[in-house]
């Protein structure tokens, strides 16, 4: 017996509704969603293995499983014979989110101090390579930065549009662990939150100003100026002194460890806008200044320079 979730098939959108980056926070904007398609990407397919292998509450286990099985990121099989023997199984919607799960383990591992030495480097089976992904243009294979796409909103990309379509929120202690638990701590100040993920997604449309945050967000200004706090104090964002006074007293501006973070933007935003798919047309249009062409960006590895697969990754063992 399986769930009749055709995860196989983009999700046709309703008009004016909820676009394809409020969908995608809905979904990873939650840790524990994550941590479970990540375990589920790594072979665990029955609740006792997710339950052993994290920290987390039979409660909030139960809860994001349903979730993640109505949202098709997940199939469910009951075996016949026995219901203990129901399986949790990746779909290909699941499959699909592999590079935005390598990115942010990679800008955990060189950016979150507390990961540097605990996250283990990842392995390329085709070149038997430690590696590091390297994000390029999937059409002239150049190294694609920040600096070497523009981004604008596109027909569906209205920020109202882009609220999570689930009432998701950071990991916290009343969820079975703390921040210490988990593998994303730093990956969830930024996508964990509605206004953090538009705050991160407008500075890197161009915002730098307090009132251009708030102008085109419409975020409370207490909130917005947590969000920005936050940033800075993770050091997503510093801040460069000018010398007008209130709220343009000072530009907020994206450090290295910020830019880093596009990357994992980058292969969200795409993995969104395969799936969930608004009939006005994408949230997010990106464009690559080297070949002149709408940019899809893939990753590589940096040591063979060959496309990467999900089904070629793994996690680099001591002997490696």
């Amino acid at each position: 017996m399986s769930d009749l979730i055709d995860a196989d098939a983009p999700l046709a959108l309703a008009p004016h509704g909820t676009n394809a980056i409020g969908r995608m926070l809905g979904l990873i904007g939650d840790e524990w969603n994550l941590l479970i398609i990540q375990q589920a990407l790594m072979g665990a397919t029955r609740y006792s293995q997710f339950m052993a292998r994290l920290p987390i509450s039979n409660s909030v286990l139960t809860n994001r499983l349903r979730i993640l099985v109505s949202d098709g990121m997940l199939t469910r099989r009951e075996h016949a014979s026995t219901r203990s023997r129901t399986e949790y199984l990746v779909t290909a919607r699941s499959r699909s989110l592999w590079p935005a799960l390598l990115s942010i383990w990679e800008w955990e591992r060189n950016w979150v101090a507390e990961h540097r030495s605990t996250l283990p480097s990842m392995h390329h089976h085709l070149c038997g390579q430690s590696f590091a992904p390297v994000l390029r243009c999937d059409s002239c294979h150049a190294p694609a930065e920040h600096c070497d796409v523009t981004l604008s909103l596109g027909p569906s990309g209205a920020w109202e549009r882009s609220a999570p379509a689930a009432a998701t929120r950071r990991r916290s202690e009343s969820d079975g662990g703390g921040r210490g638990a988990g593998m994303f701590p730093e990956t969830m100040s930024v996508l964990g939150n509605r206004w953090a993920a538009a705050l991160l997604l407008a500075a890197f449309l161009g915002s730098s100003r307090f009132t251009d945050f708030q102008s085109q967000l419409g975020a409370p200004p207490s909130l917005l100026a947590e969000r920005l706090q936050t940033f800075c104090g993770i050091g997503v964002f510093a801040t460069s002194p000018a010398e007008r006074s209130g709220p343009e007293r000072a530009a907020y501006l994206l450090t290295d460890k910020g830019r880093a973070f596009f990357p994992v933007l980058v292969a969200a935003v795409q993995w969104a806008q395969w799936w969930f798919q608004a009939p006005e047309g994408p949230a997010l249009l990106l464009h690559h200044r080297g070949c002149q062409a709408p940019f899809t960006g893939e990753l590589a590895c940096d040591q063979c320079a060959q496309r990467l697969t999900g089904a070629h990754v793994g996690i680099a063992t001591s002997a490696e």
